[in-house]
């Protein structure tokens, strides 16, 4: 099968990629937290619930590699740093992320039997 130059089950296609993107358990949910706009770490930590500091942590250090967030200084008399969703970050937490999200919702009766 064929998808845009992309054969279904080839290490390079486009959908592999996409996918390693939010492999991670944290990585969609940081992504989703952040759709509010510029967000600390610790009110992530208090947004999204069971995740530990560390792992949040690398979540955020991954997603930054990725190009799905960046890192901001906020101003000195407040100290620390902010997380918000980059352009192509914001695009997947609202597209993708949401139409899974109501899938999972649509269908939670039938996942959670299984």
């Amino acid at each position: 099968m064929d998808n845009g130059g992309c054969e279904t089950f080839v290490a390079d296609c486009r959908l592999r990629q996409a996918t390693e993107l939010i492999a991670h358990t944290w990585d969609p949910l940081v992504l989703v937290a952040l759709r509010r706009g510029a967000t600390r770490r610790r009110d992530l930590l208090g947004a999204i619930g069971d995740v530990s500091d560390k792992v949040l942590s690398q979540a955020l250090t991954r997603l930054t590699s990725h190009g799905l967030i960046v890192r901001t200084a906020v101003p000195a008399d407040q100290r620390g740093v902010s997380y918000e969703l980059t352009a192509v970050g914001h695009s997947l937490a609202v597209g993708p992320l949401a139409v899974l999200a109501q899938w999972a919702a649509d269908n939670s009766e039938i996942l959670e039997s299984a």
